[in-house]
C-alpha cells in the first residue's frame, strides 16, 4: 500500500481542518503520477488515480460549501429587508438542506477508506430459517440488490443459483464490479428478516422468516495463492432452468479446498472450463475474506466504531410488510418506505449507516484533542 498520503486524523479537529491537511496532497499525488517509476507501476497508478479523484471531488464539494455558506448568509440578511425578506423565508430551509447534505458527503470522503474498499465483489444470498417462505424472501433480496447494482451504474453476474419451482432462491451468488464496490457492500453482511403473511398462510398470521448476506471482496490471483494439489474437483449434471443442454453434460463444478474445508459450486455457464474459473473467483474471495477476517480480529481495538460489521450472524435489518417498514436495527433506522427500498432504492439505508459510521469517527477523533 502507498503510505505518502496517510492522514493523521487525531490530529484534526473540525471538518475544515481535515480539509486544509488532506487537498495540498493533491500536488503531491499529480507529481508522483508523473514520475517514470509510477508511469510503470500499474498497481500504483491505479491507486494514485483512485486518491486523486477522490480528494478532488472534496476539493470541488469545498468550493461548493463555501459557496452554500455565502448564499445562507446572504438570506439570513434578507430577512431584516421587507422587500425580500418573504423571499429569504421561502430558500433559507433549502439552503441550511443543501449545506447540511454536502457535509455529510465531505464527512463520508474524509473518512480514509480501507484499500480494500475500491475492489469489486462477490454478495452471496441463502434462505435462512422459514423454508420456502425464506426462498422466497432470499429471491426478494436478490432483486433488491440487483436493481440497485443497475441504478448504481455497476455490473454483475450471477456465478451461482439454486431456485425453487415456487420462485424462491436458496441461494444465490453474485460477482459484482464497478467503482468502490466493496466499501459501498460491505455493511450488508448480516441476517436480514422479513415479517409479513405468506401467500400459503390462510389465517392471515404474521411469519418471521430470515435470509443470510455475505458480501466478499473479490481477490486477485497475488492475493490468494491456490495450489492445484490442494483442490479436490466434482463434476456433475447441472439442475434447474437452462435449457436442454444442463441436463444433457456434466458442466456443473463443485470444488472443494482441502486446507480449509471450503466447498464451491458453480452451475450457471454452460462449459465445465468457464464453471471452474467462476468456482476458483468464489473460492478465492472467501479465502481472501477469511485472511482478512483473521488479521482484523487481531486488531478489534481498531474497530470499536464498527457496529456489527464484521460478524455475519447478526441481525442487521428487518422487512416489516404489514407495516411497509424497514428498520436498520445497528442504528435504531426505521423507514416506512419498504416498496422503494424493494425496488432498488438500497441508498436509503445504506448512506445513513456509512454516515452514522463517518460520523461517529471524526467525534472520535475530535473528542481525543
Amino acid at each position: 500500500m502507498y503510505t505518502l498520503f496517510y492522514i493523521d486524523l487525531k490530529k484534526m479537529i473540525t471538518i475544515e481542518d481535515l480539509l486544509s491537511e488532506v487537498l495540498p496532497r493533491i500536488e503531491q499525488i499529480e507529481i508522483k503520477m508523473s514520475q517514470p517509476d509510477t508511469l510503470s507501476n500499474q498497481t500504483l497508478m491505479k491507486e494514485l488515480s483512485r486518491e486523486h479523484k477522490r480528494l478532488s471531488n472534496l476539493q470541488n464539494m469545498r468550493e461548493r460549501l463555501i459557496q452554500y455558506k455565502v448564499d445562507k448568509d446572504d438570506l439570513q440578511g434578507a430577512l431584516d429587508d421587507p422587500e425580500l425578506a418573504e423571499l429569504a423565508e421561502l430558500e433559507l430551509p433549502d439552503k441550511i438542506k443543501e449545506i447540511e447534505t454536502l457535509e455529510s458527503e465531505i464527512r463520508r470522503l474524509l473518512v480514509p477508506e480501507a484499500p480494500v474498499d475500491a475492489r469489486d465483489a462477490v454478495v452471496e444470498i441463502r434462505a435462512g430459517t422459514g423454508g420456502d417462505e425464506a426462498a422466497l424472501f432470499g429471491m426478494d433480496l436478490y432483486k433488491m440488490y440487483t436493481r440497485f447494482f443497475e441504478q448504481s451504474g455497476w455490473k454483475f453476474k450471477i456465478l451461482h443459483g439454486n431456485f425453487t419451482e415456487l420462485g424462491g432462491a436458496k441461494e444465490v451468488i453474485i460477482s459484482v464490479s464497478g467503482d468502490g464496490v466493496y466499501g459501498r457492500l460491505k455493511h450488508e453482511s448480516g441476517v436480514h428478516r422479513v415479517q409479513r403473511v405468506p401467500s400459503t398462510e390462510t389465517q392471515g398470521r404474521v411469519h418471521t422468516s430470515a435470509a443470510t448476506v455475505a458480501v466478499l471482496p473479490e481477490a486477485e490471483e497475488v492475493d490468494i495463492q491456490i495450489e492445484q494439489k490442494d483442490l479436490k474437483i466434482d463434476t456433475f449434471r447441472s439442475s434447474g432452468p437452462g435449457g436442454q443442454h444442463v441436463n444433457k453434460t456434466d458442466s456443473a463444478i463443485r470444488m472443494t479446498h482441502l486446507p480449509s474445508g471450503i466447498v464451491v459450486s458453480c452451475q450457471d455457464e454452460k462449459s465445465q472450463y468457464k464453471n471452474k474459473a467462476q468456482a476458483l473467483k468464489v473460492l478465492r474471495a472467501r479465502l481472501y475474506q477469511r485472511a482478512l477476517d483473521e488479521e482484523n480480529s487481531k486488531r478489534a481495538a481498531e474497530r470499536k466504531s464498527q457496529v456489527s460489521s464484521g460478524d455475519r450472524s447478526a441481525k442487521i435489518r428487518t422487512y416489516n410488510f404489514p407495516q411497509a417498514r424497514v428498520t436498520d436495527h445497528r442504528i435504531s433506522l426505521s423507514l416506512y418506505r419498504l416498496d422503494e427500498i424493494l425496488t432498488g432504492s438500497l441508498e436509503l439505508v445504506i448512506d445513513p449507516y456509512i454516515d452514522h459510521l463517518s460520523a461517529e469517527m471524526l467525534a472520535n477523533v475530535m473528542k481525543s484533542n
